[in-house]
């Protein structure tokens, strides 16, 4: 078993950014950061960092090798798995939504043809149209999903919206949000239990300095 000192497994990007605030908030020496290069693993007063990419999060939790995780609740929600989610950091907000081209399909559960749905989020699509009790085919894009039904090869998108923009600039337009998404802590089972207290001090730190952000 590793010391005491918790790991913690962060998303690169952005959450990364928001995440590194709310540490310096909490009085963690973040300046290591600023001239990171491509280091991934970073020792601060009070943990460990690993920075990867939102589904490593996840695996990482999940096998142990970091006690806890932050990552969108996008991921959680596509992946699952066996960890616990504590909070919701307040930040990284965003949505999951359906969309179409504009014009097109504004009632986009009418018909009984089988409609096909592109998304980066194969998961949270077929159980959003299982909820609506329809089939629909889904086709998995890795890069700008919504290219799809411009292209024609879907007639509508599941994905992240945040300010509607992109989807704007495109011509598609929202037919229906699905779930709010932000930024999430998820903790691995056994470390819940091993290092409770230090986890438990981590949640005080974090929780002082969120509550306001998630009203």
């Amino acid at each position: 078993m590793r010391n005491n000192k918790i790991r913690i497994a962060l998303t690169k990007g952005r959450l990364e950014k928001e995440a590194l605030g709310l540490f310096g908030e909490m009085g963690w020496d973040v300046s290591a950061f600023s001239d990171k290069g491509r280091r991934l693993i970073f020792t601060l007063p009070g943990a460990q960092i690993v920075l990867a990419k939102a589904p490593d999060v996840i695996t990482y939790v999940e096998h142990g090798v970091c006690d806890l995780g932050i990552t969108g609740k996008d991921m959680i929600m596509e992946y699952g798995g066996r960890y616990f989610e504590v909070a919701d950091f307040g930040f990284g907000r965003c949505k999951f939504a359906l969309a179409s081209k504009k014009g097109e399909r504004e009632n986009f559960f009418e018909g009984c043809e089988i409609k096909t749905v592109a998304s980066k989020y194969p998961n949270v699509t077929r159980r959003f149209f299982e909820s609506k009790g329809m089939d629909v085919d889904i086709v998995k894009i890795e890069g700008s999903v919504e290219l799809a039904p411009l292209l024609g090869l879907a007639d509508g998108i599941v994905d992240l919206v945040e300010t509607g923009a992109t989807l704007k600039e495109n011509g598609l337009e929202i037919r229906e949000e699905i779930a709010d998404i932000s930024a999430r802590l998820i903790v691995n089972t056994v470390s819940m239990k091993m290092k409770k207290p230090e986890i438990d001090g981590f949640l005080r730190l974090v929780e002082s300095k969120t509550q306001e952000k998630v009203k």
